[in-house]
C-alpha cells in the first residue's frame, strides 16, 4: 500500500478523508517500472459524484486491459482539503499509486456539466500543471477532455491539449500508440499534437482558429494547418456486444451517490425530445443483448458484493428486451435478496408489476417527468406524452400501492405561455384526484397520496432544435416559480402537493457556458483567480464574483443566452458532426414552432443523418 501524500494529522481534520485513500476492492495496481503509458482519469468534482460515473468504469477497465498502460483515477479535492493542500504546497496525486498527477502522461478529464468548469483549473493547478495549454511542454501530461460537453468544447479550449470528441472505447488505443511512437521518435509537443488531431474524432484546439464579426457571431471556424479535417466527426461503438464492460468495477470505501452496480443496457434514445441534448448526441439507438446483460450482471454482483443493481439508459421502457431481461433480474437477485432500480420506465402495467415485485412501496416513490404542465407545450417539446397516459399510469401505480409521486417540469420553454405554467398545477391536482378516485378509503393503509411537484428552467443546449433558442433572463425565471407556487398553491388538493424549484442563477450560468464561444475562457480563468470552484454545488456557487469576471473582461453573458439566432447563424459547435444533420434540427425547430409532433425512431425513422453510422435501430427497425 503506498502512502498517502496527506499527513494523517490533515486526514483527521478534514470532511470524509475516505475519499484520499484509495486501496478499494477491485482497483487496480501496476508495476509502473513495467507499463509504457500512465494514463490518470479525472472526474473533475467531489469523489462521490465521480465514483457513480459509468463512463469512468469503463474506460478504467479498457485502459487496464492494456499490458502497456496504467491508468488511475484523481477527483477534485472538496473545498476543505483544497485549500490545506494550496497552503501546504501538496500537489494532487493519483488514489492508485499516490504519485503526482503532474507525473502521469496523459490527464482524461470527463467533462458531463458545464458547471464543473472551474473544477478542470482546480485540478490543473492543484496538479502543478500549467492551466493554459499553450503553455505546456513534455514535462506535462497531455490534457484530454470527453464527455457530453466536449460537443461544445470551446468555452475550455484553451485549457485542453485534446477534446476526444465521441465514445471513448473506439480510438484511445490509436491515440496511446501514437504518443508512443512520437516519444520514441523524439518529436516535439506539437508535433504529436498534429499528429493526433488527424486521428478520427480528435479535436486539438491549437489548429484551429474562430474568427468573429463585428457583432462577435462567429463569421469563421477555420483549421490552421492544411492537413487537419475541418470538420470532426464524432466516434461510436456500432456492435455493443463487442465492447469494454467491467466485470471487477471499484468498489469504495464510502456511500456514494450511485452505490450499486449499473448495466447500461443501450445507448441512444427514440424518442427525439427537443430540449434533450443527450438523445440527439448518442444517436443513433443501439442495445446489449440479454445475454450479455445477465451473463454481466452476474459476475458483476459476485465481484463486489453490492446488494442493488440498475439498469442504465435513457429511456429503458424502450429497450426491446426490458421484459426478459427484468424477469432474469427479479428471480436471479430476489434470491440473493439483491434490489433492482429501474430508472427511466414509463408507468404502464408491466413495470408496476415488476416494480411490486422488487420495490419496498412503503419506502419508495414513483417518477413521472412530464416535463411541461399543457398537452400544447408538451406537443411543443416532442414528448410524446399525452395526459391521459399519465393519469392512467399514476392509476396503476396507485392501485400497486404507491403513495407517493415525484413530477418533473421544466420553465422557461420555448413559446412557453401563463397557461401552460398553470397547466403544472392542474396536472398535478389531477394526480392527486386520481388517487381518491382509484384508492377507495378503507384501502388507503399508507395515508394520503403525496406528490412533489419540482421545476428546473430550460437551459439550450447545442445539438438540440432548442440551439436557436432565446433564454429567460434569471427574473423571469424567479417570477414563472412564483406563479407555479401562486397556482398549486390555488388547487383543491393543494395540501398534498410540495413545491420545489431550482436556482436561477446557475441555470443562467449554465445556459452561458452552454452555447459559449472561446473568448469564454478568459472569463472561467479569471472566476476560478476569483475562488471559484465548486459551482455546481449551489451553497458555493458565487453569481456576483461571476458577473464580475464578465465586466472585467468585457463580455456581455447575455450575448449567449437572451439574444435571438438566426437561423443560418454559424454555431462554435457547427465544425462537429455529431450525426444528427443541421437542416434536421432546424427542421424540428420549425416543427417546435408549430406544435407539430415527430414520430419516435421506432414507429418511423425522420431523416435525422444518423444512417449514415450503419448501425443500431438505423439498420435493425
Amino acid at each position: 500500500m503506498q502512502k498517502c501524500p496527506i499527513p494523517e494529522e490533515i486526514m483527521m481534520k478534514i470532511d470524509h478523508p475516505e475519499r484520499y485513500i484509495g486501496n478499494e476492492i477491485n482497483s487496480v495496481v501496476k508495476d509502473k517500472d513495467k507499463v509504457d503509458i500512465r494514463f490518470a482519469m479525472c472526474f473533475p468534482d467531489v469523489y462521490e459524484i465521480g465514483m457513480s460515473h459509468l463512463g469512468i468504469q469503463i474506460l478504467y477497465d479498457m485502459f487496464n486491459k492494456f499490458e502497456d498502460t496504467w491508468c488511475e483515477r484523481v477527483y477534485s479535492p472538496w473545498v476543505d482539503l483544497h485549500k490545506i493542500m494550496k497552503e501546504e504546497h501538496i500537489s494532487l496525486f493519483t488514489l492508485e499509486s499516490k504519485d503526482p498527477v503532474k507525473e502521469m502522461d496523459f490527464l482524461g478529464i470527463t467533462l458531463q456539466y458545464e458547471m464543473c468548469y472551474t473544477n478542470i483549473l482546480q485540478i490543473l493547478d492543484l496538479s502543478d500543471i500549467p492551466l493554459l495549454s499553450k503553455d505546456r511542454t513534455w514535462d506535462d501530461p497531455i490534457v484530454i477532455g470527453g464527455g457530453p460537453c466536449t460537443y461544445n468544447p470551446e468555452p475550455i479550449a484553451d485549457f485542453f491539449d485534446i477534446f476526444y470528441i465521441g465514445e471513448g472505447e473506439t480510438m484511445y488505443r490509436m491515440l496511446l500508440d501514437l504518443y508512443k511512437e512520437s516519444r520514441k521518435n523524439g518529436d516535439s509537443r506539437k508535433e504529436f499534437l498534429h499528429k493526433a488531431a488527424k486521428l478520427s474524432g480528435m479535436y486539438v484546439p491549437q489548429f484551429y482558429e474562430p474568427v468573429y464579426n463585428d457583432d462577435f457571431t462567429l463569421k469563421e471556424f477555420k483549421p490552421l494547418e492544411s492537413d487537419v479535417p475541418v470538420k470532426i466527426t464524432k466516434e461510436l461503438v456500432t456492435d455493443m456486444d463487442k465492447t469494454y464492460y467491467p466485470d471487477k468495477p471499484v468498489v469504495p470505501f464510502m456511500k456514494v451517490t450511485q452505490d450499486r452496480v449499473v448495466l447500461e443496457i443501450m445507448r441512444g434514445c427514440i424518442r427525439g425530445c427537443r430540449f434533450c441534448q443527450a438523445g440527439q448526441i448518442y444517436r443513433p439507438v443501439r442495445e446489449r443483448s440479454a445475454e450479455y446483460l445477465k451473463e454481466k450482471a452476474v459476475k458483476m454482483l459476485k465481484n463486489t458484493g453490492h446488494e442493488e443493481i440498475s439498469l442504465s439508459s435513457l429511456s429503458s421502457s424502450d429497450y426491446s428486451q426490458i421484459e426478459e431481461l427484468v424477469n432474469f433480474l427479479v428471480e436471479d437477485c430476489t434470491k440473493k435478496k439483491i434490489n433492482i432500480a429501474l430508472p427511466s420506465l414509463r408507468i404502464d402495467q408491466f413495470s408496476v408489476d415488476v416494480m411490486s415485485k422488487v420495490q419496498d412501496i412503503r419506502k419508495s416513490s414513483l417518477t413521472f417527468a412530464p416535463e411541461a404542465g399543457s398537452q400544447r407545450m408538451r406537443n411543443v417539446i416532442n414528448k410524446g406524452l399525452t395526459e391521459e397516459q399519465i393519469l392512467n399510469g399514476a392509476a396503476l401505480a396507485f392501485k400497486g400501492g404507491w403513495t407517493k409521486v415525484k413530477l418533473y417540469f421544466m420553465l422557461g420553454l420555448p413559446f412557453e405561455t401563463e397557461k401552460d405554467i398553470e397547466g403544472i398545477a392542474l396536472l398535478a391536482n389531477e394526480i392527486a384526484k386520481t388517487f381518491y378516485d382509484t384508492v377507495p378509503k378503507e384501502e388507503r393503509v399508507n395515508g394520503k397520496v403525496q406528490i412533489t411537484v419540482s421545476t428546473s428552467f430550460f437551459v439550450p443546449k447545442p445539438f438540440t432544435p432548442f440551439q436557436w433558442a432565446r433564454m429567460d433572463k434569471r427574473e423571469d425565471f424567479i417570477d414563472k416559480a412564483e406563479h407555479t407556487k401562486h397556482y398549486i398553491a390555488s388547487q383543491l388538493n393543494q395540501k398534498v402537493i410540495k413545491y420545489n424549484w431550482h436556482e436561477a442563477d446557475v441555470s443562467m450560468m449554465e445556459g452561458v457556458l452552454a452555447r459559449g464561444d472561446r473568448r469564454l475562457s478568459r472569463v472561467i480563468l479569471n472566476a476560478y483567480n476569483k475562488g471559484c470552484i465548486f459551482d455546481a454545488w449551489g451553497e458555493y456557487y458565487h453569481h456576483d464574483v461571476w458577473m464580475q469576471c464578465f465586466e472585467e473582461e468585457n463580455i456581455d453573458p447575455f450575448f449567449y443566452t437572451t439574444r435571438e439566432r438566426a437561423e443560418d447563424e454559424l454555431f462554435p459547435w457547427d465544425f462537429i458532426d455529431c450525426g444528427v444533420t443541421k437542416a434536421h434540427l432546424l427542421r424540428e425547430w420549425h416543427n417546435a414552432q408549430n406544435e407539430k409532433v415527430t414520430d419516435n425512431c421506432k414507429a418511423r425513422c425522420s431523416g435525422c443523418g444518423a444512417l449514415k453510422f450503419d448501425c443500431g435501430i438505423c439498420v435493425n427497425r
